[in-house]
């Protein structure tokens, strides 16, 4: 038999399979688990088997590809169906993302926000605040150190009578499920977070989007797929992809208890993409992107622009790795009746009447879209030329806002750069080799890799360039953010000047470069830039450390009293005073009358802990956005809390 991979299972499904299991099973879920993933697999149609052994197969029905039901996976051995295979695999399997729920309606759900209203408001949490200087630094006890109040564990009461613009008593029990799955899963890390605190996930996520919260669903669910690629060993993941979906798990539980209004919307978040008709738009193609998913999905993404200087995607991702993205980058657009490629649109221009567009700006291909093909503009012919004549600093503080670790979903807005740079050479880092550059205003950046996958160009493409500095490139890229100015490099003009080179699907020569000769500058070692010096990483690795292997470990650490006064002579007491509080929590344990120990406050140190991870982000973001700022007026000895703007409920 060959190996096929197996169908995504949905939440409930495997919710239940695991709370169904006798204690004594639980305990051997794991191992089970872990046993199934070396065993093969067949797939016929709609059904997986896994042969479990020589005598007993197991098998998952997915009809239309997700395994629905819990009747859907059956199992051959003589304890089914109380067996523990079943549950293992449901386990094994990829979490499949719910379809979507039907919106409440305001007549029968008067607590609930209208269908219509929107939902790229305002993050409180997310969006930095003005800046302040706190007045004194927080002691490790202070309660001003708790965003708010962690939520209950039980059911709360129910009001009376809640206003419209609150959350349902029901919503608020969905949050306080979240918060407990998000916090023990903290307090296990993810060497404890087995299949059993997964499943703890799954039906907090479940109820969540059956009870219109899909945007803690949706944070729950990231973090069981992390969580599994953790203990899977999978090399694509990264600590702090765990960190930032554990800690808008975490915020987002709790801020469905205190929230009102278009705050409250925005943290309900939206299950479905909505398409608002747009009329008639005259699109410019700028370049197309191969698009490669951790999840084995594939495409190409074209980007184009309107008159105005507004950005929007056509894009065909699906099921097919790299594989697909390459041969999809030369079929036909879905958008109208147009017979232009992803390839030829990066170059072309579409005149569309009856667009739809997505708040993140994708274009709809309904029925009543219509487009054809028009003519294109260069990248230095209007409309397209005025993508560059926007300052460096201001393209990357509009780009931050959509990168942000916590940026609302669907929140709009590019985190594409559009620069004129001067080539200088490449530069070794511990993560490989990138090509600096300097762009107007004299600001060096480091233009990386988009994608190291070995099928797509984008390696060869970005060595061949590092060998021809003095080069003069129009260049698009997505900024990265860093403490210093670094971008993935997309796009650029041809070094003829005749073209642009789309630098995941057309490949360079020798030929293409200019002749030898030009003048060569040195590159310097590391990185420039406001944060370069910064101490924030004494606090960024504590947060960091907790994930792996959990509270207890941060406990045992030593005195943090030296780290400590580091971040104040930096100029960050709050981050000193967050870094003795997170550490004094996790070592804190009482003790009964007896001596025995009491159970942790896994409440109280989830609260420091996101603390910590939401001031650490709104800090290393204002570095990111201070380090493309040219000349006098950037900052040259790292930031300080005058300068370093934190999220609003932030302790101070």
């Amino acid at each position: 038999m060959t190996a096929a991979p197996l169908p995504p299972v949905a939440p409930e499904v495997t919710a239940t399979l695991v709370e169904d299991l006798s204690p004594r099973l639980r305990k051997r879920l794991d191992a089970a688990v872990t046993k199934l993933g070396s065993r093969p697999t067949h797939r016929d149609g709609d059904t997986v088997t896994i042969a479990v052994d020589d005598d007993t197969e197991l098998r998952l029905h997915a009809p239309g590809g997700v395994v629905a039901t819990v009747d859907a996976i059956t199992c051959g051995c003589l304890l089914a169906p109380s067996c523990v295979h079943r549950a293992a695999a449901a386990c094994a399997a990829p979490a499949a993302d719910p379809a979507p729920e039907p919106e409440p309606a305001p007549a029968s759900a008067p607590a609930s926000a209208p269908a219509s209203a929107p939902d790229a408001a305002p993050d409180l949490a997310a969006q930095p605040s003005a800046p302040t200087v706190p007045d004194s630094t927080p002691s490790p006890d202070d309660p001003t150190l708790l965003i708010a109040p962690a939520p209950a564990t039980t059911t709360p009461m129910p009001a009376p009578t809640p206003a419209p613009d609150e959350a349902t008593p029901a919503q608020r029990e969905a949050a306080a499920a979240l918060w407990s799955a998000g916090a023990a899963v903290l307090e296990a890390g993810v060497a404890g977070a087995g299949a059993v605190a997964q499943a703890a996930l799954l039906r907090a996520a479940h109820t969540a989007r059956l009870r219109q919260l899909p945007r803690g669903a949706s944070a729950a669910l990231s973090v069981v797929t992390l969580l599994r690629a953790a203990r899977a060993g999978d090399p694509s993941y990264r600590t702090a992809d765990l960190v930032t979906a554990l800690a808008e798990l975490l915020c987002t539980a709790r801020r469905v208890g205190t929230a009102a209004g278009a705050e409250l919307a925005a943290v309900r978040g939206r299950a479905r993409r909505s398409y608002s008709p747009d009329g008639s738009l005259r699109l410019y193609g700028l370049f197309t992107e191969p698009v490669v998913t951790d999840s084995g999905h594939g495409g190409a993404r074209t980007w184009v622009a309107t008159p105005d200087g507004r950005l929007c995607t056509v894009s065909d991702v699906a099921p097919g790795g790299v594989g697909r993205a390459l041969g999809v980058a030369d079929r036909t657009v879905r958008l109208g009746d147009t017979a232009l490629t992803h390839r030829e649109l990066g170059r072309a221009g579409l005149a569309v009447s009856g667009a739809t567009v997505s708040p993140d700006g994708r274009l709809g291909a309904g029925k009543g879209v219509k487009a054809v093909t028009a003519r294109g503009a260069a990248w230095t012919e209007p409309p397209l030329a005025a993508l560059w004549e926007t300052p460096p600093a201001e393209q990357a503080a509009r780009a931050l806002r959509s990168v942000s670790r916590y940026a609302e979903p669907d929140g709009g807005g590019s985190d594409l750069l559009f620069l004129d740079v001067e080539l200088l050479g490449a530069v070794r880092e511990s993560a490989g080799t990138c090509l600096l550059a300097r762009c107007d205003g004299g600001i060096p950046v480091r233009l990386a890799v988009a994608d190291d996958d070995p099928a797509l160009a984008h390696r060869d493409n970005l060595m061949l360039l590092a060998t021809a500095p003095g080069t003069r490139l129009r260049i698009i890229g997505r900024l990265v953010p860093a403490p210093h100015p670094r971008l993935t490099l997309l796009a650029c003009s041809h070094p003829t000047g005749e073209s642009t080179v789309d630098l995941g699907f057309d490949r360079l020569s020798r030929a293409d470069l200019p002749d030898p000769g030009a003048p060569v500058h040195s590159a310097p070692a590391r990185p420039g830039g406001p944060g370069a010096e910064s101490p924030l990483h004494l606090l960024e690795r504590r947060v960091e450390q907790t994930v792996p292997a959990g509270r207890a470990t941060l406990g045992m650490l030593g005195d943090v009293t030296a780290e400590a006064r580091r971040l104040r002579r930096a100029g960050l007491p709050t981050a000193a005073g967050l870094l003795t509080a997170l550490r004094a929590s996790a070592a804190r344990r009482e003790r009964d009358l007896f001596g025995r120990l009491l159970p942790a406050d896994t409440d109280g140190f989830a609260a420091h802990w996101l603390a910590a991870a939401r001031y650490t982000a709104a800090v290393a973001e204002s570095l990111c956005a201070a380090a493309w700022e040219p000349g006098p007026g950037a900052l040259t000895h790292g930031p300080t809390e005058a300068t370093a703007p934190r999220p609003a409920g932030s302790p101070r």
